[in-house]
């Protein structure tokens, strides 16, 4: 799996046999009736070896190193325990209900990893799709979920072949019709996809906008240097760039790195540099990110916390603001928080937690977020405003775009992990967003790669990676919902459901085979 995982490999083909060899080992453990233990250690160390190559990355964020352990082995024995739980039907229910419950079980799984306490979608095996957007134009109807479906039922058709020749030592010959099914669930999406892929027509509505990336060191100078010079690495880029048809610049994540107060933005330097500048640029607008904070007189939400000698509270968010030149500054806090450094969890629960934070450069500890994906307007259009991390979060922008959002705009920085897999992952992912939304996806990155990809998922441009550096571009602006934007994802919705049917029915049988075994 690690090898077909992009930029760890990148041989994406290899995903549909990746999970063969664990279903091999654990039809041996069922045949030989071997205690199911053993099912859960093969696959916690099949699921510890994807956790750790695919994101092995992670460890080079400085201060990180031992949540970035944590996360390894606790998200692997995560993944092992849902493999364990198909065994376990299988075991208790039949063979049949056991495989069906595996794509049931995964499925709601990476759904979960959405929504939950301890989400990391990161590496949901439909993402591995990332780097080959012309086979998985389907995705504007699933979602990555379909991918990950996609990978699972071919692998088991290929487990089936193997286990008919080398356990029930049938002929090759005789799987002719498995091998046939087994091409064709490869070859006709693939086909289906590349079809829709080649005859595309976009959406016509263009839009220019100018992308910059300042290129400024998170360690060793973004929470530590001038402000003021650091927001001119960008503002020099787009003076370059901005013509008169220019309708956005994008600044990447944080780059008004020192917090301020919402309430007083115009009492800010920086904020107030930042207006006059979009004022002399005539109908251009800006879209940045800034470190800010509320103040508020009760405890709002778990984020808020208590300032010292007074009896108010502050809340802290990594904010992307939209600076203009007839209206005030709009301001949107990220929703999907990096877990260890923006969100601590189960420190709602357990309020001692929060002193476990990473400290990795900037606010760090459990940061507030909105109540509901917002949407940006300016210059006669929509946008989704997304920040970094939040970029892997496929039903919260279909949301975003039912409410309108006819382009999709990432700030991000993507400089806390040396040049490794990181920065690509990431970039890549959000082809994914361009395609189960067929809305533009622009990038603007502190570091990393900042980049513009159209309907379809293909890099129209990118940036290399730590350069200053900036481009201007046009883009087409689309309405119109995609299945998936105007249903979201109704298969991790309907697989959870059945997939808990499935577990009363495990335990029921469980408990009934125990009771005749007293």
């Amino acid at each position: 799996m690690t090898i077909s995982f992009p930029h760890t490999g990148s041989l994406f083909p290899l995903v549909f046999l990746a999970w063969t060899p664990l279903l091999l080992v654990e039809h041996n453990i069922y045949r030989q009736n071997y205690r199911s233990g053993k099912v859960l250690i093969h696959a916690y160390i099949t699921f510890l070896i994807y956790n750790i190559g695919s994101t092995y990355w992670i460890y080079y964020a400085i201060g990180g190193e031992v949540g970035a352990i944590a996360a390894y082995f606790l998200n692997g024995f995560i993944m092992a325990t849902v493999f364990l739980l198909f065994h376990w039907t299988k075991k208790y229910v039949g063979q049949k209900e056991g495989y069906i419950g595996l794509l049931f079980f995964w499925i709601s799984l990476e759904y979960v990893h959405y929504h939950w306490e301890l989400s990391w979608p990161w590496i949901n095996i439909g993402n591995t799709f990332a780097i080959a957007p012309e086979i998985v134009q389907w995705y504007a109807y699933t979602g990555v979920l379909g991918g990950s479906l996609w990978i699972l039922l071919v692998n088991l058709l290929i487990f089936k072949i193997l286990n008919n020749v080398v356990f029930g030592k049938e002929s090759l010959k005789v799987q002719t019709p498995l091998i046939y099914v087994t091409a064709g669930l490869i070859i006709i999406p693939s086909i289906i996809s590349f079809w829709s892929y080649s005859t595309y027509t976009e959406t016509q509505n263009q839009v220019e906008v100018v992308v910059t990336q300042p290129n400024v060191d998170p360690y060793n100078e973004k929470f530590s240097s001038d402000v003021k010079k650091q927001v001119d690495k960008f503002i020099s880029k787009a003076d370059e760039l901005i013509t008169e048809n220019t309708a956005v610049v994008l600044a990447p994540e944080t780059a008004v790195s020192t917090p301020f107060n919402e309430a007083t933005y115009k009492n800010n330097p920086v904020m107030n540099y930042l207006q006059k500048k979009v004022n002399s640029w005539g109908n251009t607008a800006l879209f940045t990110g800034a470190s800010t904070y509320k103040i508020f007189d009760h405890k709002n939400s778990r984020a808020s916390k208590p300032i010292n000698n007074s009896n108010d509270f502050y809340e802290s968010y990594n904010t992307s603001a939209l600076i203009t030149k007839r209206k005030p500054t709009e301001f949107v806090h990220k929703s999907e928080l990096v877990l260890g450094v923006e969100k601590i969890p189960f420190s709602n629960w357990f309020p001692w937690l929060e002193k476990l934070s990473i400290q990795n450069g900037g606010t760090s500890g459990t940061l507030g977020v909105e109540d509901e994906p917002k949407v940006l307007k300016t210059n006669g259009f929509t946008f989704a405003p997304i920040i970094c991390y939040e970029s892997v979060y496929g039903g919260m922008i279909a949301a975003q775009c039912r409410k309108g959002a006819e382009a999709i705009f990432i700030i991000t920085n993507d400089g806390w992990w040396e040049n490794t897999a990181g920065h690509k992952q990431h970039a890549s992912i959000a082809r994914l967003r361009a395609i189960e939304t067929e809305r533009y996806v622009v990038r603007s990155a502190n570091t990393g790669i900042s980049s513009v990809i159209n309907q379809r998922g293909d890099i129209v441009k990118a940036t290399e990676y730590w350069v200053h550096d900036g481009f201007r571009e046009n883009i087409q602006l689309n309405a119109e919902p995609t299945f998936y934007v105007k249903y979201g994802d109704v298969m991790g919705r309907s697989f959870s459901f059945i997939s808990l049917l499935i577990l009363v029915l495990t335990a029921v049988r469980y408990l009934k085979r125990f009771g005749t075994s007293i």
